[in-house]
């Protein structure tokens, strides 16, 4: 059977992020691909980079050093729009741009100026799909709940079909039920439409069930970069527990 995970669809060569205050670096020469269809873990603790490298892959932010090529174009010679429509990302904290949930739901997709029918049909396949209640369409986020947010975050991600779906603690503010409903939803996506899948997790253990291959950032540095098979996940509990306890040592 053909490898699934044969053609790489982003890749970075020696990059490296400077804090814009200082001289201190977030991430520096990391180097590694995404390959079309891969579930990848990003796994660290607190301000190893994690999200400093999500934010790079969709160009919310732009490298002070190295390159960034999607799908063999350099990511820097793409426009905005169209690497955001295929790279997306659900940040830790969405936001709903004031907006109600239903026109939030529908604003990228007007952006690309879809038939309101083909928007409507989207919005309510995904509110199926995700088990997003109708009288949630019409709140604001300060009508909802954190875990309502992140859920509806992640429709508006999924309406638009991207290539790669970058996620930053997807499951933090769902109750056990829905986030093993979520994952479950993403499973499917990646099995059925080869969607390239990278998220940020603090939980270890759901990190181990449902990705392929894990990242390690520690001090801005890619540590390891592993197949899931490959990982020894005691000895990285470990190692994390450790970079955690440095850390508390230093701020005290």
């Amino acid at each position: 059977m053909k490898n699934r995970h044969s053609k790489s669809i982003l890749r970075l060569e020696n990059v490296s992020l400077q804090a814009t205050l200082g001289s201190d670096f977030l991430l520096q020469n990391v180097s590694c691909d995404f390959k079309q269809g891969e579930k990848i873990g990003i796994i660290g603790t607190s301000g190893s980079g994690k999200t400093s490298l999500l934010r790079l892959l969709n160009r919310l932010v732009s490298p002070s050093d190295g390159t960034i090529h999607f799908l063999d174009c350099l990511q820097k010679e793409l426009t905005t729009i169209k690497l955001r429509q295929s790279i997306v990302l659900v940040p830790q904290e969405p936001k709903l741009l004031g907006m109600v949930v239903i026109d939030a739901l529908a604003y990228p997709l007007r952006l690309q100026s879809l038939a309101e029918s083909e928007i409507r049909q989207r919005i309510d396949t995904w509110l199926g799909l995700l088990h997003i209640e109708e009288q949630w369409l019409n709140k604001t986020e300060l009508q909802l709940s954190l875990g309502q947010r992140q859920l509806a975050a992640i429709a508006r991600a999924l309406i638009m079909q991207p290539q790669i779906l970058l996620l930053d603690e997807p499951t933090s503010a769902l109750d056990v039920g829905t986030a093993t409903h979520v994952l479950q939803v993403l499973e499917d996506l990646n099995q059925n439409q080869n969607m390239t899948i990278v998220m940020v997790n603090h939980q270890l253990e759901l990190i181990e069930h449902f990705c392929d291959r894990l990242l390690f950032l520690n001090r801005g540095e890619l540590e390891e970069n592993l197949k899931a098979n490959d990982v020894n996940w005691k000895t990285l509990k470990q190692k994390l527990m450790t970079s955690h306890l440095a850390q508390e040592q230093e701020w005290d």
